[in-house]
């Protein structure tokens, strides 16, 4: 049973921490991007080292205090948020943001995880170099919590997921131990590899307090094209041609359907495609080209083949960086259309790829005994991930349709993973998909990742009711 975060435990904190460390909570750090919940805290702490951090996570052991790592506050699975039980206390490490190093010959950097996404890219630009997460939130969202929910983006399809794009990380465990694991080695078979077990644990299992981080060239070049296509299957097509024609140059490649362009201009969004009419499917492409490529020629090239394989209809070709900005913002609005027309359910999932146009035909057939509705369906296609969203019909809400949105959503999540697919692709599981993982997980993941818990976090001190609820 935890202890709450109550003022004799503030006074207990505040003569380990620097004065001016703890404060109270910010309508920020209590608040969840979309609104579902509203969170509860003791007190805010905001530390500037790492061994600051140990000793705030010391104490919260000593005490039985639940402590809830805040970061950017843009998850959208309540991962940040606490709503129910004793008040625990807040940790935000937005004080630690330094540069630590960055060794462009080695490709590598080492930052604080308070450090903003926006800000590593910014840094890795400065030494000559690329560090290729990309997300909507970048100029919010901190590196410590892109790690710790193992954050995804558009690029993964050429250079992975958060955690492949980190070779070590500092962590402070559950007992306040600190955890010293910033190599930057690409090779080290010393025993277990704890890096990758705190990636992705959303806080459950330690506090990530800085990161050793893989760069890449910068590319010389880039294209992107909007292209009309005749299905999902058609894309799933275009991709392995992709993959054929221009190997390794691929970093992005994005299914966007025509109720997502529909949505930015009923939502008042002053983007439009740029086609006539809107084809039902649209694949955004990118390419990253090295020295001795021509970007619209080799572009060009691939479309070429692809329509001639009957692949794309239509497409428009980026000829300028702000024409290939346009494109991106038609794909990066979507997300914002969609809140302001308000969504019944939403669905972050993957699928082997072979299985995205089965899905995509039978999803609606799923609900459509629970009312009548339109789905947006867009997402990342090169790696699987799809965002699967439902809402109401034109002129209705979706508080209409609140009795049946836990049962959309079980019929969505039960086709996802019949079909061999995950319910959490990259917004993690936090405290709105606890149920969804005790129900699909494999029994014996889910028996491994409690045994792991109770190891390192006997207590339950760390994000209490995050994760395995």
């Amino acid at each position: 049973m935890l202890n709450p975060c109550d003022s004799a435990f503030v006074a207990t904190l505040a003569a380990v921490v620097p004065e001016g460390t703890l404060s109270a909570p910010e309508p920020r750090h209590l608040e969840e991007p979309r609104g579902r919940w509203t969170g509860t805290a003791g007190v805010l702490a905001r530390p500037r080292t790492t061994a600051e951090v140990a000793a705030i996570v010391r104490a919260s052991a000593a005490g039985r205090v639940g402590l809830v790592p805040v970061s950017g506050g843009t998850g959208l699975v309540g991962g940040q948020i606490l709503a129910e039980g004793p008040p625990p206390l807040l940790l935000s490490l937005e004080r630690m943001t330094a540069l630590r190093g960055v060794w462009p010959e080695e490709n590598a950097m080492v930052v604080e995880a308070g450090m903003v996404l926006a800000d590593v890219q910014d840094e890795a630009a400065k030494a000559g170099r690329l560090f290729p997460l990309s997300l909507a939130s970048e100029g919010s969202c901190r590196i410590g919590g892109n790690l710790a929910a193992n954050a995804g983006g558009t690029a993964v399809l050429r250079y992975g997921n958060a955690r492949d794009l980190c070779l070590g990380i500092e962590a402070v465990l559950p007992d306040g131990t600190v955890f010293d694991g910033l190599t930057r080695l690409r090779k080290d078979n010393a025993g277990y590899d704890l890096r990758h077990l705190l990636i992705g644990s959303e806080g459950t299992l330690g506090v990530i307090t800085a990161a050793s981080l893989k760069l890449f060239p910068i590319p010389a070049a880039r294209v992107v094209a909007l292209l009309a296509v005749p299905s999902p299957a058609a894309a799933l097509q275009l991709l392995a041609l992709c993959g054929e024609r221009a190997a390794g140059l691929v970093s992005g490649f994005e299914l966007i359907s025509r109720v997502g362009f529909d949505f930015l201009e009923e939502t008042g969004f002053d983007l439009r495609a740029p086609f006539d009419p809107v084809p039902e499917w649209s694949v955004l492409l990118e390419l990253e080209l090295p020295a001795g490529l021509e970007p619209e020629v080799t572009m060009a090239s691939l479309y070429s083949a692809a329509a001639e394989a009957g692949l794309v209809a239509d497409g428009v070709i980026a000829t300028s960086e702000a024409q290939a900005a346009q494109l991106w913002a038609l794909r990066e609005t979507i997300p914002l259309a969609n809140r302001r027309v308000g969504a019944v359910s939403s669905h972050d999932i993957s699928l082997p790829l072979s299985a995205i146009p089965a899905f995509i035909a039978e999803a609606p057939r799923a609900i459509a005994d629970l009312g009548s509705f339109r789905v947006n369906c867009f997402g990342h296609l090169g790696d699987g991930n799809l965002h699967w969203n439902v809402f109401p019909e034109w002129g209705h809400s979706k508080a209409e349709h609140e009795a049946v949105r836990d049962q959309v959503k079980r019929a969505v999540h039960d086709l996802v993973h019949g079909m061999g697919g995950s319910v959490a692709a990259e917004h993690g599981v936090g405290r709105l998909k606890v149920a969804d993982l005790a129900r699909y997980a494999d029994p014996g993941k889910l028996q491994a990742m409690r045994a792991i818990k109770a190891a390192l976090d006997p207590a339950g001190i760390m994000n209490p009711g995050a994760v395995l609820g």
